[in-house]
């Protein structure tokens, strides 16, 4: 199973169960940037322990791996977990929707946009993938999130909501990371 096959399964299944769920990662940033290839899809999901069962059952073990304990784990803690397809190695990290006020908002504004040709989806705005990104930059120091981002303001820039990056990137202790990347971009 390739990763456009894993991630149609599993919109599939987010949509079959009324599921809230962003895609979010480098498959957005590709889908408003530059594509790029990435090693795992992550998808937002606010995810119930109800909802447990049936979405390990619609996972089933003979051709996937998801760890129902891990699962429970993940809603519990607001932590994340992985649906694996072993045979190919393609794998999504389920990441719980966090209930601050920032991820309210990302849930809020997602939007559906076509990211196969035969394949809509939600995803979380571009704004809210640079913030993302800007995030992981900060955690980790690599530098493909800041490519992405660049990517993405420099083929969506136009549609970018700068003001909302902004507010938002003092709001999270972003801002010297978004002046550095607006002046990479000669922004600045």
């Amino acid at each position: 199973m390739d990763q456009p096959d894993l991630l149609r399964r599993a919109i599939e299944v987010f949509e079959a169960m009324d599921i809230r769920y962003m895609v979010v990662g480098s498959i957005a940033s590709g889908a408003y940037g530059e594509p790029r290839m990435t090693q795992d899809i992550d998808i937002v999901a606010d995810i119930l322990p109800e909802d447990i069962p049936a979405l390990c059952a619609a996972f089933p073990e003979n051709e996937y791996y998801v760890s129902r304990e891990a699962a429970e784990e993940a809603v519990r803690a607001r932590g994340q977990f992985n649906i694996i397809h072993p045979s190919s190695g393609n794998k999504i990290d389920v990441i719980m929707y966090k209930e601050d006020a920032w991820g309210r908002e990302q849930m809020l504004r997602r939007q559906r946009v076509r990211i196969l040709p035969d394949l809509e989806a939600s995803l979380a705005r571009p704004e809210d993938i640079i913030l993302s990104k800007m995030d992981y930059y900060r955690e980790g120091g690599s530098e493909k999130h800041l490519r992405d981002i660049t990517g993405i303001l420099k083929v969506s820039g136009g549609e970018v909501d700068r003001e909302y990056v902004s507010r938002w990137s003092a709001r999270l202790g972003l801002s010297e990371i978004w002046e550095r990347i607006l002046r990479r971009l000669g922004e600045r």
